[in-house]
């Protein structure tokens, strides 16, 4: 089946590499157009390469070999301001917004007596603070569309206890939260709201230093370390694999579901 979303205009924040481009390049292949945007820069804290501005343009050049179009913007969702004014922008080139993906985001693992304030204060500004204004720059456009849907990208840390994150943790938490208050008030525009659950994800961000900094936590404190185990016989999953959670999400296959989490997370929630 095609077309799931022919028509549409989605926002992917993230969405200059992993699991931010496959979402991007998901819709695209679906039928949608879509803003991508990305820091493209320096990330606060963390442990892995940020994205590059190449980074961006080849999730451009992957949505054009779709025959969709792309906006590409480069900001950090942290800035309100930037953010708004460059979705803004984009909605005005593509003509509408129907859909909105808050996927961007950081994790720095851990113990929880090495986390410095700093960490703490860098997470929760990108993954909650970035993630509200995401929505809030996006919602209105949907609004004025006539209804939409908004993926807000948590994570199994977001519905059971995940050691060696709790910054992570807390801001997974959070826009669970998030996404169903926004559902109760978004309801009378015809907007829904879910959050999306992953277990861990084949991208930079869950690469060799990620493993590194678990593994050193891991080293002071090894019994934790089960609790990463997921249910189904696989370590990590692959960004199409999520991609897929998103696609459903953004079409109206789902246009029923709100107030929701959707757990693509080989079972590590319930094991």
């Amino acid at each position: 089946m095609g077309g799931r979303v022919d028509g549409k205009v989605a926002l992917v924040t993230g969405a200059a590499r992993g699991q931010g481009r496959a979402d991007a390049v998901r819709l695209a292949g679906e039928g949608a157009d879509v803003v991508v945007v990305d820091v493209c820069g320096p990330l606060p804290g963390v442990d892995y390469a940020a994205a590059t501005p190449q980074d961006l343009d080849d999730t451009v050049a992957a949505v054009a070999a779709t025959g969709r179009r792309a906006v590409a913007a480069q900001v950090d969702i942290r800035d309100l301001d930037a953010l708004r004014s460059a979705v803004d922008d984009a909605v005005g080139t593509l003509g509408r917004l129907d859909v909105v993906v808050a996927n961007a985001g950081i994790c720095i693992p851990r113990a929880w007596h090495r986390v410095t304030p700093e960490i703490f204060r860098d997470t929760i500004d990108v993954n909650v603070t970035g993630t509200w204004n995401t929505v809030m720059v996006g919602a209105p456009h949907l609004v004025a569309a006539g209804g939409g849907s908004v993926i807000i990208i948590s994570s199994a840390a977001g519905m059971k206890v995940q050691p060696f994150m709790v910054p992570y943790t807390a801001s997974k938490w959070a826009v669970r939260g998030m996404a169903k208050a926004f559902a109760a008030e978004l309801a009378q525009h015809s907007v829904r709201v879910n959050s999306v659950h992953p277990t861990g994800v084949a991208t930079g961000m869950g690469g060799e230093a990620m493993q590194a900094a678990l593994g050193e936590a891991m080293a002071e404190n090894p019994r934790p370390g089960a609790m990463f185990t997921n249910m189904l016989p696989v370590g990590v999953t692959q960004p199409a694999d999520i991609a897929d959670t998103v696609l459903f999400l953004a079409s109206d296959e789902s246009r029923w579901v709100t107030a929701h989490e959707l757990a693509p997370d080989a079972g590590v929630t319930e094991f």
